[in-house]
């Protein structure tokens, strides 16, 4: 057997073993990538220590494995993109941005440190330079986040703490391959030598990936609606776009390929799913676990078959360096938790991580396939010195192999040692009301069916007392609390046991609203963007539950109806360049998902009486109740302003939804009718190819305006209504259009102002020292600190959406040369307010 046959059947032969090993894995309870290690370096063995005779199925198998040739750069180019794009896709975009900056510093930091520590360590006794030693750093700096996040889901770590390891891997694997590249640029005298350059280098890799990765995204998002239906080309698209971004990025821009890789995935998994269907979507997601499971498998696989090459000239002198890397690797691990995190999470950049967790994060610092990819390149680098390419294969690989078979074993004995196996009181409260919630349900389900088919009715009890027995220690819900005596009386404060009934059922709470907003969207009544902003929301709750109980969950509540850190942003471009696009479409995504909120708390509310009450108990759900109310209550205030600021908008999106309700309505008409074949497949195509046509006539794109051309403003306030068309034009182009939102501080009190407002719509209060004074549409303020040259007299606060005119003072200027009579209106204005200020603090 030779040629493709044999390379062929070799992978074809790998396939079927690592198709075994995930199942392998939960029984041995052992990471996967351990098995697929052991699995490479078994193959490898048996390949260099000898074969069965010729002809055998075996011989064959492990003669074509053999002669499998992989450069080392093949690691890298083939299985990395994929496996990296694969990673990107899944994460929840909105999530890792709020974690940018400690992922982002975790990441690059913690490749410099590990560098840094693994050179100062190993630079004396290795002989072979600083410069190889920090190759050595580089090159393990990376982490394999997949055994570490399994860990974390076994014992029910927040999703927050998942987030930074996961976000962290990916930004890390390109901190690690661009500094590595840097540094053998230097030993081989092909890159600059100041540290200036090599720091220069290293940070405009990454940051150019970044943008090209985004941009080449944003590009193919925008491609992609072309492909609407096509769910195979969909794929090979994506899969073009991972191997593009890496390929071009690395080699042509001169940029970090992993970097654009990741950032491609991370911008499409956010912009492209909403331009392909929910299937499509689905089916897309689905293929590139498939193509991340084939190249995780096989970069592991096809890499640590190399171990035996790589270890050959072993020396003893190696075993004690290789000690070094692992006690350096291990305190460089442990600067970076215990240094960097602490200082994070006080500055409020990320969420406190204790001692426990902290310590399964520096132990369980698996490398994995990116590291061996990287010392096997290294390794079969000609430029390099022979005795720098032993140092980094050899100790790279050992240190892998450490990290695989010490590490990752012991990281149970450690989670039991620290007591991370056991749950906590409230979730073990929540696992007591799972299990009673999902056994009422299916009791009432089997007892409806038994009697309805005629069936003995004491069969449903037997079976569901087998069934409960072996969970009869699980603590039973806690009972519910007397009412209140009559006369009134709040009653008593609910203890601990019925806040962790509280917690348990706003967990199940907020586990049916994803099913709820999944099946919304899967029902076509939801669009894919607000479906994915309140996933995010939900996600955001789970946290919270997590990590503070019932408190914690209301601090989430307030947190995901307040505006987001961005609006900051888009604010800024507005005020200062008028650039309204961005603000509308955020406003239009909060008016989207405080819609749709609303409609969900209905659903919640009904869920709550019905279903989860009487599994809690009248206490907790009493509790968790007044959360939804809060809900509610918050949702009602930000939804009536928007409504208030903007009802047509409001119309036009209330009746697309009530239009996604009847089509769907109709199409289910119709399916039910196929079904019961009332409908010949003829008919049925038709009528649904033309409900379709008439869906995307009339499910038209609505786009939030906020109007804020400066001539239409002007008519709306009454200093200038008596103006002429061209007068009213001139005074406007001297005026700036600016949002204020509910709450926002346009002016304070105090500092010094160079800018009057005039109110176009809304409205504001003016904070004085007894009495404040509301005012509205067509009136101004701010006026005082140009007129008089004095500091703000008051702060002025919005109360709703309000919509201004800015006029600056050398702006004022001009006004008043054109057009002295209004400048003496404002003038008058601002002496009657400064004598009536005067008068009210005298």
């Amino acid at each position: 057997m030779q040629g493709v046959v044999s390379t062929v059947f070799g992978l074809a032969g790998l396939f079927v073993l690592v198709s075994l090993l995930p199942s392998l894995a939960r029984r041995l309870m052992l990471p996967e990538t351990v098995l697929l290690a052991m699995l490479g370096v078994g193959l490898g063995v048996v390949i260099e220590i000898g074969q069965p005779p010729k002809g055998d199925v075996a011989n064959d198998f492990l003669t074509a494995l053999g002669h499998l040739e992989i450069p080392g750069d093949a690691f890298l180019y083939i299985f990395l993109p994929p496996l990296l794009f694969e990673m990107a896709l899944k994460l929840d975009v909105r999530r890792l941005m709020d974690e940018i900056v400690p992922i982002l510093l975790m990441a690059v930091v913690a490749v410099i440190v590990t560098a840094l520590v693994v050179g100062a360590a190993l630079w004396q006794i290795t002989g072979a330079g600083l410069l190889a030693a920090l190759l050595l750093g580089a090159v393990i700096a990376t982490t394999d986040p997949a055994a570490v996040v399994g860990i974390f889901r076994d014992i029910g770590a927040p999703r927050r703490l998942t987030l930074l390891v996961q976000g962290e891997s990916l930004f890390n694997d390109a901190a690690a391959i661009a500094l590595a590249s840097l540094i053998a640029g230097l030993i081989t005298g092909n890159g600059e030598g100041s540290l200036l350059h090599t720091v220069t280098d290293f940070l405009l890799e990454f940051l150019g990936g970044a943008v090209f990765g985004y941009l080449l995204a944003r590009v193919a998002a925008l491609l992609l609606p072309a492909l609407r239906g096509f769910k195979y080309a969909e794929m090979t698209f994506t899969v073009a776009l991972a191997y593009l971004s890496f390929i071009i990025g690395s080699q042509y821009l001169h940029v970090s390929g992993v970097v654009a890789c990741v950032v491609a995935g991370l911008t499409l998994g956010t912009n492209g799913r909403t331009r392909v269907t929910p299937t499509s979507w689905e089916s897309l997601v689905e293929t590139w676990e498939q193509l991340g499971f084939w190249s995780n498998s096989l970069i592991f696989v096809l890499a640590a078959m190399l171990v035996p090459q790589l270890l050959a000239g072993l020396a003893a002198v190696d075993l004690l360096r290789l000690a070094v890397l692992v006690a350096a690797a291990l305190v460089a691990r442990g600067i970076v938790v215990y240094g960097l995190l602490p200082p994070l999470a006080a500055m409020g950049l990320t969420g406190r991580v204790n001692g426990a967790y902290s310590a399964v994060i520096v132990w369980g610092g698996l490398r994995g396939a990116v590291s061996l990819a990287l010392a096997l390149g290294v390794a079969a680098a000609p430029e390099l010195p022979a005795e720098t390419r032993h140092l980094v294969g050899a100790l790279t690989t050992g240190f892998v192999l450490f990290t695989l078979f010490i590490n990752a074993p012991t990281l149970r004995p450690l989670l039991r040692l620290l007591g991370l196996d056991k749950l906590g009181a409230t979730e073990r409260a929540l696992r007591a009301g799972a299990l009673d919630l999902a056994h009422a349900e299916a009791k009432g389900k089997v007892e409806a069916t038994v009697t309805a088919e005629g069936l003995d009715p004491a069969l449903t009890k037997r079976v569901f007392d087998q069934i409960e027995a072996p969970t009869a220690k699980t603590p039973a819900p806690v009972a519910s609390p007397a009412p209140p005596a009559e006369g009134g009386g709040a009653g008593p404060a609910p203890d601990g046991q019925e806040l962790d009934m509280a917690a348990v059922a706003l967990s199940i709470l907020t586990q049916y609203e994803v099913e709820l907003v999944h099946q919304r969207l899967r029902e076509g009544t939801l669009s894919r963007r607000t479906a994915e902003i309140k996933l995010a929301d939900a996600s955001r709750l789970m946290d919270g539950l997590k990590q503070g109980g019932v408190t914690g969950y209301v601090e989430a509540v307030d947190d995901i109806i307040k505006f987001p850190r961005t609006m900051r942003w888009v604010m800024l471009l507005q005020q200062s360049f008028a650039i309204d696009r961005p603000l509308e479409e955020m406003l239009s995504d909060r008016f989207n998902k405080l819609f749709v909120s609303s409609l969900l708390l209905v659903d919640l509310g009904e869920f709550l009486r019905r279903r989860v009450r009487p599994v809690v108990g009248e206490g907790a759900a009493a509790a968790a109740g007044a959360v939804l109310q809060r809900r509610r209550d918050g949702v009602a205030k930000g939804l009536g302003a928007l409504r208030l600021q903007y009802p047509d908008y409001a119309h036009q999106l209330e009746e697309l939804y009530v239009s996604r309700l009847a089509f769907r309505s109709i199409e289910d008409g119709y399916r039910s009718m196929h079904k019961e074949a009332v409908l010949s497949e003829e008919v049925f195509d038709s009528l649904l190819r033309g409900l379709e046509q008439r869906r995307k006539h009339a499910m038209r794109q609505l786009r939030l305006d906020i109007a804020m051309a400066p001539e239409t403003l002007l008519q709306r306030v009454r200093l200038f209504q008596g103006l002429s068309n061209d007068a009213r034009r001139r005074v406007s182009k001297l005026m700036r259009p600016r949002l204020a939102l509910p709450d926002e501080r346009i002016v304070t009190a105090g500092e010094h102002g160079d800018t009057m407002f005039f109110i176009t719509s809304g409205a504001v209060e003016v904070i004085l020292p007894h009495t404040p004074v509301r005012l509205g549409t067509g009136e101004f303020f701010g006026e005082v600190a140009l007129v008089t040259n004095r500091p703000r007299t008051a702060s002025v606060m919005a109360l709703s959406y309000t919509n201004l005119l800015v006029l600056s003072a050398r702006d004022l200027a001009r006004l008043s040369e054109a057009d002295p009579e209004l400048a003496g209106e404002i003038a008058a204005v601002a002496k009657a307010r400064v004598a009536a200020l005067d008068s009210a603090v005298g």
